[in-house]
């Protein structure tokens, strides 16, 4: 099981590369989790769709999963990945059904850092901590199950410039935003119209 943490794709795409090829030559089977902020859920509530790559639309479009180009996730969202899309090729390997996809609640997220700090001495990127969740939820499961399972997840930064996002969490000043059915397809609405 290989789990990464999803904003625009290169982390998780950098993490599952070597992994990928050996399923897709079917050398092995793993099971990949792309995982995103619930405030900006590209994978597991956008669609797949041309869009542009920036908000100013210059850049070229590209088909990925997006909330739209013009999507902002929410001012308290602290935990970073907060790009409107989803790298081409993971897109592409998700809509194929290589990998999965699932969002987290930043307190979650913050909760599940902090727990790895206490254990392992390390203090975590968010980023990082969206794939620390997932681990540690799997890795209780595996606990209750009986089942035993190679865990590996992407840690790829520290949360040393986040201290600010840290002191909110342990204030009780950090909420969980979920954007809407409704604000999603208002910014989906505005993807721009290609025949394909």
């Amino acid at each position: 099981m290989i789990i990464g943490c999803a904003g625009g794709g290169s982390n998780l795409g950098g993490l599952i590369s070597p992994f990928m090829g050996e399923k897709l030559r079917g050398e092995a089977d793993y099971r990949f989790i792309a995982v995103e902020p619930a405030s900006c859920p590209s994978l597991t509530r956008g669609k797949f769709a041309y869009d542009f790559c920036d908000t100013g639309k210059v850049c070229p479009l590209a088909k990925m999963y997006t909330l739209g180009s013009g999507f902002i996730p929410a001012p308290n969202h602290a935990g970073g990945l907060r790009y409107h899309g989803m790298s081409g090729i993971l897109s592409q390997l998700y809509h194929d059904g290589y990998m999965e996809a699932t969002s987290v609640c930043q307190t979650d997220v913050f909760k599940a850092a902090e727990q790895f700090a206490r254990v392992e001495g390390i203090l975590p990127a968010p980023e990082s901590s969206h794939a620390i969740r997932v681990a540690i939820d799997e890795a209780l499961k595996c606990k209750e199950t009986g089942e035993e399972k190679t865990i590996l997840f992407g840690l790829t930064g520290t949360g040393y410039f986040d201290m600010v996002a840290y002191e909110k969490f342990h204030n009780g000043e950090m909420t969980d935003y979920i954007p809407t059915d409704e604000e999603l397809a208002a910014s989906l609405a505005k993807l721009p119209v290609v025949a394909e």
